[in-house]
Formats: C-alpha cells, sequence, structure tokens
C-alpha cells in the first residue's frame, strides 16, 4: 500500500479540519435524502407517476459521478480547499433552487445540479481530513468525519416530519441550501488548506489520469475498490431515496416511516464511529462485521413484520451496518494514492460509488413498475450487498 508522507502536523489544525469537514459532511448528508424524505409529500403535489419518482431521484445521483470526478481533479490542480468551497456554494444554492422550482422538469434539473455540487465535495472532505492528521489515525479521523453525514440525514428526517405536520415540503431544501451557503465564510477564514498536498505539489508534475489510477501495481486494488463502492452504495442509496415510500408501501404512514429514516440515520452516524474504532484494531474483522451485518439487515427489514417497532429495530441495524461498511471503504481509500494523485484516486473511488448510486433508485423503480412490491426490492438488494462484501474482503487481504 502507497505510504503516506509525513510532514509536520499541528493537532489544532487537524481539530479544525475534521470539525469543519464533518460540519460540512452534515450538510452534504442532509442534501443527499432531501429528495428521498419529501418525495411523499411532493409526489400528489406534481402528480409524480413510479416512472417519474425514480428519475427525480437518480437526478442527483448522477450528478454525483459527474461531481466526484470534476472535484477530485480539481483538488489536485488547485488545491483541496478551493474545490471544497466551489462544491459547497454549488449544492447549496441548486438546493434553494429546488424550493423554487415550479415543474417536474425544473425540480429534476436542479437535483442534477445539486448532485454536481455534492459529489465534488466528498473527495475532498476524505483528502483534507486525511491529510490534517497523523498516518496511525487517518482512516479513524476519516470515519468520525464520515459520521457527519447520517446525522446531517437524521435531520433532514426530523424536518420532514414537521412538513408532514403542518409545514412545507420547500423548507427542507431551503435549510440544507442556506445552511452550507453560511458555512463558506467561515471555510474561507478558519478552514486550513492541506500542508501535505502543498509540499507534495512543489516540483512534482502530476501524472496523467490511467496512470494515477492503475499504475505502479495498483490496477487490482482499485478495481476491487470500485466494485465494492459501486455494489455498497447502490445498496445504500437505494435505502437512502426509497426507504420512507417503501415503508408507507408496506402500510405504515408518512409520519411513521419519517420516523424509520431518522433511526437509520442515527444508527448509520454509530455505525461509522463503531467501524473507524474498529479498522484501529482489527480490520479484516471490522469488514466481515460490517458488510455481513448489511446483508443480515436487509434481510431483517423485508422480513420483521409492517410495524413501527419492528421496522425502527430493523433500519437501526441495517443503518447501522451499511454506513459502517461504507466508512470503512472511505478510511481504506485515501492509503492507496500518492499525495499528489490522492484527489483523483479518492474522487475516482467516490465517482464509481456513485454510479452504484445512479443505480439503485433506478432499479428500484424498475421493480416496483414491473409489478414488484417493498419486500421484492428490498430482497434484491441482499446479493448486491454480498458482492460488495466479497470485493472488500479480498481489497482488506491485500
Amino acid at each position: 500500500m502507497t505510504s503516506f508522507a509525513e510532514p509536520s502536523f499541528s493537532a489544532r489544525h487537524a481539530a479544525i479540519t475534521l470539525a469543519l469537514c464533518a460540519l460540512v459532511a452534515a450538510f452534504e448528508g442532509a442534501d443527499l435524502q432531501a429528495a428521498g424524505v419529501v418525495m411523499p409529500h411532493i409526489a400528489p403535489l406534481f402528480h409524480f407517476v413510479v416512472s417519474e419518482k425514480k428519475w427525480f431521484l437518480a437526478a442527483g445521483t448522477i450528478g454525483l459521478v459527474i461531481g466526484a470526478l470534476i472535484g477530485g481533479r480539481i483538488a489536485d490542480l488547485w488545491g483541496r480547499k478551493v474545490a471544497l468551497m466551489i462544491s459547497v456554494a454549488v449544492f447549496g444554492v441548486c438546493s434553494v433552487a429546488t424550493a423554487l422550482a415550479a415543474t417536474k422538469s425544473g425540480l429534476i434539473e436542479a437535483r442534477l445540479a445539486t448532485g454536481i455540487g455534492l459529489g465534488g465535495a466528498l473527495p475532498n472532505l476524505i483528502a483534507l481530513t486525511a491529510e490534517a492528521t497523523r498516518a496511525l489515525h487517518r482512516r479513524r479521523a476519516v470515519a468520525v468525519m464520515y459520521c457527519g453525514m447520517p446525522f446531517g440525514g437524521g435531520c433532514i428526517s426530523l424536518l420532514s416530519l414537521a412538513g408532514a405536520t403542518g409545514g412545507s415540503w420547500q423548507d427542507v431544501f431551503y435549510v440544507g441550501g442556506l445552511a452550507p451557503v453560511a458555512l463558506l465564510p467561515l471555510l474561507w477564514f478558519w478552514l486550513p488548506d492541506s500542508a501535505e498536498f502543498q509540499a507534495a505539489k512543489l516540483g512534482s508534475a502530476r501524472p496523467p489520469v490511467l496512470a494515477s489510477l492503475f499504475g505502479a501495481g495498483l490496477a487490482v486494488r482499485t478495481l476491487l475498490l470500485w466494485t465494492s463502492f459501486f455494489t455498497g452504495l447502490l445498496v445504500l442509496y437505494l435505502l437512502l431515496n426509497w426507504l420512507p415510500s417503501l415503508m408507507v408501501a408496506r402500510g405504515l404512514s408518512e409520519a411513521d416511516a419519517a420516523w424509520i429514516q431518522v433511526a437509520f440515520n442515527l444508527a448509520a452516524a454509530a455505525g461509522a464511529l463503531a467501524a473507524g474504532a474498529a479498522l484501529g484494531r482489527a480490520a479484516t474483522l471490522a469488514v466481515l462485521l460490517f458488510f455481513g451485518g448489511a446483508i443480515a439487515g436487509v434481510a431483517l427489514l423485508a422480513l420483521v413484520p409492517a410495524t413501527l417497532f419492528a421496522e425502527l429495530i430493523a433500519s437501526s441495524v441495517v443503518g447501522a451496518a451499511v454506513v459502517g461498511a461504507q466508512s470503512i471503504l472511505l478510511a481504506l481509500a485515501p492509503g492507496f494514492y500518492p499525495t499528489t494523485v490522492r484527489g483523483t484516486g479518492v474522487g475516482s473511488a467516490v465517482s464509481a460509488g456513485r454510479l452504484g448510486s445512479v443505480a439503485g433508485p433506478l432499479v428500484a423503480g424498475l421493480i416496483l413498475q414491473g409489478g414488484g412490491n417493498a419486500v421484492s426490492v428490498l430482497f434484491y438488494l441482499i446479493p448486491v450487498a454480498a458482492v460488495s462484501m466479497a470485493a472488500a474482503t479480498m481489497l482488506i487481504r491485500k
């Protein structure tokens, strides 16, 4: 595995970087799930049919693929901080544009643009967090930062409950857009750029993208990383986008479905923290525990009775396991690439995963269009999660 450079580190800078990146991750997590949590509210207002629902939900994830590739490469050319701030500005402004949209096409276009900004943020959050931290603690620091995403998703689910009891669905997008825009001055004045990147940049030429990903014996690791990210994020984003609608389809109320989404996200944050702690002790065991738990959790979500209590337990299990598994992959990814191409490498891995996040909502829509039900959608995820576990297991052994 490629080793990190070890320049002098400041504990203060590391703490500030981790705190600000976790805050941005929380805003990103809120925006990522906004479309899914408001779908039960806006579907009747805009007269969405199932095929239109899937495209509204998939538009943001299509943007994620584009954004991850662009954001990672900009990070290696202009710096992590600049790339992150551009991404935050884009997803904040476009989230507000979603709230202002008055047509179906306007909603879909706004979500696509939001996704581009969101996609560019995550590779830079990972790189900034990793490069501000000593090598011994980097995996754990990235896992802690990633906890912000499910925490933000849980907060946006709580806000959607207000919409279910008399508020407006637009509030979800106003909050999800204005909050990150308000954070930009704080990032400009307080977020340190990566000292490791600046040191490596001096006198270093940037290799071509393909050489960055597949040169120096990295081909097998890159492909395994892509495979595990693709299948893992297919599972995660199908659940993030469709879980409330699937729970309503099983006979629960919209308010109950929102509480289930909250439980999913809060357990996910705990799972990401637990995964970070486990990585520091037994990485192979952590992979088997969290990826195996994802398979078991999805099965549990499909098989338990359609009651609020049972689904709260099941969604908590699957949330902790699925997001913990993704946290493990994100924590491992930076270590495969040298500093000068880390943004490109991590961005490509995230982008491969985002292809899975595009496929997930579309696949759920196709299954439902074809006459399937919520249980059949969930059962479809079991073999997909098994492939993710197999690739991650091979990866960690290398």
